[in-house]
């Protein structure tokens, strides 16, 4: 089950469509929801749960915590909308495409995407890139 969730005015507009995406992008790499809560909220919200939880004082456009048992995938993952807003005009994309990347960023690390590395970033922006045809085609 995927809900979503708002600590900002902010409301995603089409929830069936990203759900059964996001749903679409699980089950093509052989995984199956459990519970995955979307939690949309400001720069200072997630600011003070970067510094709380992962003791980075930076902004971040999303931090995921993950529950995954095996391939039962669940986790809370929030979402800086003035992060997105701001990343969208940086990268030259549409607001609507940034924020689609982001929330399957989340859900692409508790599959076991990673990061860290040159190589990982490079393999998660394929698989980002990859979903996206999903919801966009």
């Amino acid at each position: 089950m995927i809900t979503f969730n708002y600590e900002t005015d902010f409301k995603l507009e089409e929830e069936n469509i990203l759900e059964h995406w996001i749903d679409s992008v699980v089950e093509n790499n052989e995984f199956t929801i459990g519970e995955i809560n979307y939690i949309f909220c400001d720069d200072e919200y997630l600011h003070k749960l970067n510094v709380e939880f992962l003791q980075h004082d930076t902004l971040t456009d999303v931090i995921s915590f993950d529950n995954t048992l095996g391939k039962l995938i669940s986790g809370d993952i929030y979402i800086s909308i003035e992060r997105v807003e701001d990343n969208a005009k940086d990268f030259n994309v549409s607001f609507k495409e940034e924020l689609q990347r982001v929330m399957i960023h989340g859900v692409l690390h508790y599959m076991g995407y990673k990061d860290k590395s040159v190589e990982e970033k490079e393999v998660m922006r394929n698989a980002e890139n990859n979903a996206l045809l999903l919801i966009n085609n």
